[in-house]
């Protein structure tokens, strides 16, 4: 069974607005890595909606693009994407595939059918399945920015505070820290 990792870019006082973080070469290559060391992709609607709109024109060329965003818009092409909406079915990027029918049910099937994981990409999709305990790793990109806005990771709220173990801290050359954690197996 594959392990279910939320990735999320944030800055330091919390704000998960995508347009905050640093998107230079190196934190693309950082989550190119990430993005291959799992089987799949899983998003909320929204998220696949934003990336949708964007990243499969890069990959296609029609977009100028440094080589590191290009071979991230490459690699998430081939990779294949899971989408989680109640509003809408039809999802034609490459390889998207639409998760149906009760949702810890369907997001542990994708985990058990996905020996090299599962990536997380969606907030408020990552904040239910943190309720159900379906997430298993968590990498936070933490962006040296105070930005005063949100919004904030899980600002809907947890039944109670996660316990995690640190695996692994990674500064880059621009001040962010990719911090890896685990479920703390004590909690």
């Amino acid at each position: 069974m594959g392990v279910l990792t939320f990735a999320i870019n944030t800055t330091l006082d919390g704000c998960i607005d995508h347009r905050e973080g640093i998107a230079d070469d190196e934190t693309h290559a950082f989550f190119t890595r990430l993005m291959d060391e799992h089987g799949a992709m899983l998003w909320g609607r929204i998220t696949y909606e934003m990336m949708e709109s964007y990243w499969p024109q890069v990959a296609r060329g029609e977009v100028e693009a440094p080589e590191a965003i290009r071979r991230w818009a490459i690699q998430l092409e081939q990779k294949p994407k899971h989408v989680v909406s109640t509003t809408r079915s039809d999802f034609p990027w490459t390889g998207s595939h639409h998760l149906v029918g009760d949702l810890r049910t369907a997001v542990q099937e994708l985990k058990d059918r996905t020996p090299d994981g599962v990536l997380l990409g969606s907030c408020r999709l990552a904040t239910a399945l943190d309720r159900m305990d379906l997430i298993d790793e968590y990498v936070l990109l933490v962006h040296p920015r105070i930005v005063g806005h949100g919004p904030t990771l899980h600002e809907a709220g947890l039944a109670e505070t996660r316990r995690l173990e640190l695996l692994s801290a990674q500064p880059l050359r621009c001040g962010a820290v990719a911090m890896r954690y685990r479920r703390d197996a004590r909690a």
